[in-house]
């Protein structure tokens, strides 16, 4: 954070304050009853009316108020500085260093939750001529900057500096928010009373403004003051104006008046939350989840971000929901909106289908064509409504998945796995997986998150698309394309968390954290590995919340399946969050197993045949009970093929058991094995730099580390039930998972399939993808018999009277290896179409890395 942060950082979410316009009858001029001027100090308070540039000046912090993440401080704070250029823009001449503790910007400690700062501003950042800055932005943290002191809304701090030579005029009351634009502490009732005074730095004509409508004016005079009454609720702006040797200076404040909202019941036909577009009366209603708010006003380009009385929402009767029509769009554009909140936050809509956002989308090089320009008189995330956009037409429009015991499914990232990183370019690829033959993409996270360059588990908006990799008739083309060659989609969701940047923390969130009265999300962690903020699925809002986002999915881009990320976190049964003891997290949680069964419930009810998949990874029993259910469960399977395939095999460290139903005490092979994902360690990576070795064989070799590829994939693949490849994974793929950062770009090596030992291990893919999809026996074949555990392993399947036999010796030395009898007999080689008779061979000689698949008859491809 230290060294170039943004204007308008905020811990991950950005929310100000817009304008408004009122009618002059709103403020006006009263003399009963009495004004009662705000009292106290508030979250930055001056030695001085202004800060001049070449002056010293005391800030004093009473860390109660803003986001109050210091509230009550004794430790050591230090003030974090810099400067924004007079036309704006980001921080400039940052004085501090967010990794140091220097006692030059330690703030003074007067008493606890209390601390000052005297400086002067042109020593303080070290420039002679202040004159091309016109604020200044600052930051209090504490020694480690875990905790950081920000305004009300999370904006950073911001100052007006006065140069010499130049005037300025200011508010000094009421109290004012240190934010840019300048905002009003408290907040006002219609029917309320205040006194308004500015102050200016020369004499001159001071006048003060509300919406451009003239308040009050002095012919001279170094201040004035205007006592008002508040009549009507909305945004209102307020200017103050110093006219001085032919020049007007002005400075503006923003207020919000509220009043009593209007209680109406949701009309029949308007969706509860998000938008409902009648394009026949050109009207859009806007409704949002919202309980214990006091008001909600839609902001946008019909009304130029200002919260007007006739777009303050109404409340239903119940409290929950916020809603409002607006009428004579201009259904020939594209429109942007947004909420503000109880008059201090504003928010994108939760449920939004594409959203703008500030500080990312600039480097996506958008056009205005595909998205409209960004809002001038908006702050923060909006929300985009597509008014004028046509319906997708659909080429197909049924489409009959694989049958879940035959998946072959390959999940990729599309940033790291084609280089223009869109979906356009992804659906060019689709040739490529008809020729390894999986019949599943999975695609790792698309919805918005949190920058453009992720993983996409970071999530802020569930239903947006992450316009990173396209737009929304890209992505369905894509599907189009898929179903067409008969591969289904599958999308990663991400339910157990969401980041700061989501409207649903937002709206609820106090001194760094989601506040204990958020509908959605836990104050703390349930369980272990949370990352965010922690969805709680008991909750009826959280369980709405995502129904509605996996139907969006299904219903609108016709996905076929979801693979829930961290689903074992969908409990409100505490286990605590440490990571070296899991046995509590582990544990069968009956109420974990009814959010998800009600999910699932939900999800048929839409979709009969849509896929379910959970990245559950806990115990047998509960595994077992979903899988009795129809769902699917990843079954981890890196840590035991790199040992088998590194040729480490002792005391059962490749022991590769649980590709069995049995392995898990299920009778149906109702999970998704795996060698490698998005999360694991890549197996050619660790046989290069980890592989056993005797005599002149040595797995480091990559001729020799492909064909344990090779193998490896041979007995993934022709173990009963669905299966999925990682991306690249066919080819070799060698790169670490932790090559630029965990989760950071990988290089693309496309150029690897030119290699004849690369190309090799793909086309063994390829031709293991159809046996599996073109033979019932490896869908849920049973288990005749099986030695998975030491370096020399085998299987043999059955089903209606078809036998499969799979053996491979994991070793780094030739083994003479006892047949068992389930392997005596005639059998055809299904590489090599060769007839083996093993008919009374008691001995089988295997070179270390040897495999084989064979059946009693030729198996289809």
């Amino acid at each position: 954070m230290g060294k170039h942060i943004s204007r308008l950082i905020g811990y991950l979410w950005v929310i100000v304050l817009l304008s408004s316009c009122a009618n002059k009858k709103d403020i006006v001029d009263v003399e009963q009853p009495p004004v009662i001027e705000q009292q106290g100090s508030g979250l930055l308070n001056l030695s001085a009316p202004f800060i001049y540039w070449d002056q010293e000046i005391t800030f004093q912090f009473d860390l109660s108020k803003g986001n109050a993440a210091l509230k009550g401080s004794t430790t050591d704070l230090y003030l974090h500085a810099g400067l924004i250029p007079v036309n704006g823009g980001s921080w400039q001449h940052v004085a501090t260093d967010w990794s140091k503790n220097d006692n030059a910007y330690k703030l003074k400690f007067v008493s606890a939750g209390l601390y000052s700062f005297t400086f002067t501003p042109s020593k303080f950042f070290n420039l002679t001529n202040g004159g091309e800055f016109g604020q200044m932005a600052l930051l209090v943290r504490n020694g480690d900057g875990s905790l950081v002191q920000r305004n009300k809304n999370n904006s950073d701090l911001f100052l007006p500096l006065v140069t010499s030579n130049t005037q300025a005029i200011r508010f000094v009351s009421p109290t004012l928010q240190p934010t840019d634009p300048i905002i009003l502490e408290q907040m006002y009732t219609v029917g309320d009373n205040l006194k308004l005074k500015v102050q200016a730095t020369q004499s001159g004509k001071i006048s003060i403004w509300d919406n451009g409508l003239l308040l009050a004016e002095s012919s001279a005079g170094l201040s004035l003051e205007k006592s008002l009454s508040l009549q009507s609720n909305g945004l209102h702006e307020l200017e103050a104006r110093l006219e001085a040797e032919g020049k007007i200076y002005f400075s503006k404040a923003q207020l919000f008046v509220q009043s009593k909202p209007t209680i109406a019941a949701l009309p029949i036909g308007i969706n509860p939350n998000g938008t409902t577009i009648n394009r026949e009366k050109g009207e859009v209603s806007f409704a949002l989840t919202a309980p214990l708010k006091t008001s909600v006003y839609v902001l946008g380009d019909f009304n130029n971000y200002k919260a007007l009385p006739a777009h303050a929402m109404s409340q239903t009767p119940d409290g929950k929901t916020w809603w409002v029509t607006v009428s004579n769009l201009d259904f020939s554009k594209k429109q942007t909106y947004q909420f503000l909140v109880d008059g201090q936050l504003n928010i994108a809509d939760p449920y939004a289908e594409l959203i703008l956002d500030p500080q990312n989308d600039a480097a996506l090089g958008l056009t205005a064509a595909a998205v409209p320009t960004y809002p001038a008189a908006a702050q923060g995330v909006v929300g985009v409504l597509d008014l004028p956009a046509k319906s997708y037409s659909w080429k197909t429009t049924l489409f009959n998945k694989p049958a879940q015991g035959d998946l072959v499914i390959y999940e990729l990232l599309v940033r790291d796995f084609i280089k223009q990183h869109q979906y356009t370019t992804l659906k060019d690829s689709l040739p490529y997986l008809k020729r390894l033959g999986v019949n599943a993409v999975e695609l790792m996270p698309v919805q918005e998150s949190e920058g453009n360059s992720t993983w996409g588990y970071n999530p802020s908006f569930h239903r947006a698309l992450d316009k990173y990799y396209g737009l929304k008739n890209d992505l369905k083309a894509y599907v189009d394309a898929c179903h067409e060659n008969g591969i289904a989609v599958i999308l990663d969701v991400v339910f157990n968390h969401a980041f700061g940047q989501s409207p649903l923390v937002q709206l609820y969130f106090e001194q760094g954290n989601v506040a204990g009265n958020s509908p959605w999300f836990n104050t703390v962690a349930t369980h272990p590995f949370n990352v965010g903020f922690d969805f709680n699925h008991e909750s009826s809002y959280t369980q709405t919340f995502v129904k509605d986002v996996l139907t969006y999915w299904m219903q609108e881009y016709k996905i076929d399946g979801f693979r829930f990320d961290l689903s074992k976190g969908f409990t409100q049964k505490n286990s605590g969050t440490s990571e070296s003891d899991l046995s509590a997290w582990n544990a069968y949680d009956a109420s974990r197993v009814a959010i998800l069964k009600q999910y699932q419930q939900h999800i048929r009810s839409i979709d009969p045949s849509c896929y379910i998949i959970l990245e559950h990874l806990g115990g047998d029993q509960e595994e077992a009970e979903l899988a009795q259910s129809g769902m699917l469960l990843w079954n981890n399977m890196n840590a035991v093929f790199n040992e088998a395939a590194m040729g480490w095999n002792a005391n059962n460290g490749s022991d590769l058991g649980r590709l069995f139903p049995s392995g898990h005490g299920m009778t149906q092979p109702s999970f998704v094995s795996y060698m490698e994902s998005h999360d694991e360690q890549r197996l050619l990576f660790k046989c290069l730099n980890y592989g056993n070795s005797s005599g002149s064989y040595n797995i480091k070799n990559l001729i020799t580390a492909l064909k344990r590829m090779e193998q490896a994939a041979v007995f993934l693949l022709a173990s009963p039930g669905p299966k999925m490849i990682w991306q690249f994974g066919e080819y070799g793929y060698d790169v670490s998972i932790d090559e630029n950062g965990r989760t950071g770009e990988k290089p693309l090596l496309w150029s690897y399939l030119q290699q004849d030992d690369r190309k090799k291990l793909f086309e063994t893919y390829a031709k293991l993808t159809r046996f599996k999809t073109k033979n019932s026996i490896f869908q849920n074949g049973t288990i005749m018999t099986s030695a998975m555990k030491d370096a020399v392993k085998y299987f043999v399947l059955e089903k209606e009277g078809q036998q499969v036999g799979v053996l491979g010796n994991f070793g780094v030395e030739s083994v003479d290896f006892a047949l068992p009898a389930a392997l005596q007999g005639q059998w055809v080689d299904n590489f090599t179409g060769k007839e083996l008779n093993w008919s009374g061979q008691s001995k089988l000689s295997l070179l270390p890395g040897q495999y084989q698949l064979i059946s009693k008859t030729k198996l289809n491809k």
